[in-house]
């Protein structure tokens, strides 16, 4: 799988940085103010903060989107600075903002988060300060260096004879199906998570697990890791917790799939363009 990102440069900065519009990814919690022109929705965009009126707690530099510089950014209020900026939720929005935007706007809230949540160091107490050039904070008193958490999260589409496993998660929305999922448990291969995790929540067991590709997911602080299977024994049974429903679909026959900017989506894209006739 190729970088999720085509415009985004993590480490670019530009020198004429004051004279160019930049991206501010601005959260209010778990909202994110967006512009919202003729039904058209982005990301505000201006040369500096000051310009938007919002009362600013933090920043912190992204890197270039476009070619503009990005910045992720936490303000104390959600009251929209003008009257075609709202601030929405960041998981509605994913069928609205450019690919790219959407996917920056995932970085920039777990930084975002990460950096709200610790000022002060987990062991002693104490505040921190943020290390320069990098993502991490540091302990003034015991010295202790904290970075971003991430969380790693299995993927994987099974395949039986020509079909793919899909499934009906209870936090799904309608008919939505998609691959089974589910964190790694300490200890484990990644391998091994998505075994244990087919096994628990549809009761078959896969062979000739191979990695796909991955991407970060903020919901909360994710890293999907995409695997393919095969099928290798058992019957399906949903373990009625998180899988409602689950079964084999061929691809003249699908269920309502997850958006486009998701892994689960790019993977069974992939399977449909490999086996289209």
């Amino acid at each position: 799988m190729e970088s999720i990102y085509k415009n985004y440069s993590p480490l670019a900065k530009l020198e004429n940085e004051d004279e160019v519009n930049k991206y501010w990814f601005i959260f209010f919690n778990n909202k994110l103010l967006v512009e919202i022109i003729n039904d058209k929705v982005t990301i505000p965009s201006t040369k500096t903060l000051e310009e938007l009126n919002l009362s600013i707690v933090r920043k912190q530099y992204l890197g270039t989107l476009f070619g503009q510089p990005s910045y992720s950014v936490e303000v104390d209020s959600e009251e929209s600075p003008k009257e075609n900026m709202h601030f929405k939720e960041l998981r509605s929005l994913y069928n609205d903002l450019d690919e790219d935007l959407f996917l920056l706007a995932g970085k920039a809230y777990q930084i975002v988060s990460w950096d709200k949540t610790h000022q002060y160091c987990g062991c002693c107490g104490s505040t921190t300060v943020t290390i320069k050039e990098e993502y991490a904070k540091k302990c003034t008193n015991c010295g202790f260096v904290n970075y971003p958490r991430i969380s790693p999260a299995v993927i994987t589409a099974v395949f039986k004879e020509g079909k793919l496993l899909l499934a009906h998660n209870k936090s799904f929305k309608g008919n939505m199906h998609s691959l089974i999922a589910g964190f790694v448990e300490p200890g484990e291969t990644l391998e091994e998570a998505a075994k244990r995790e087919i096994q628990e929540e549809v009761g078959i067991q896969v062979k000739n697990v191979k990695y796909w590709g991955s991407q970060p997911w903020p919901f909360p602080n994710s890293l999907m890791v995409g695997f393919t299977a095969e099928y290798e024994s058992g019957e399906i049974v949903e373990d009625g917790t998180e899988i409602l429903s689950a079964d084999w679909f061929d691809i003249d026959n699908l269920p309502e799939l997850p958006t486009r900017v998701s892994i689960a989506r790019k993977i069974i894209d992939w399977y449909l363009e490999k086996n289209k006739a």
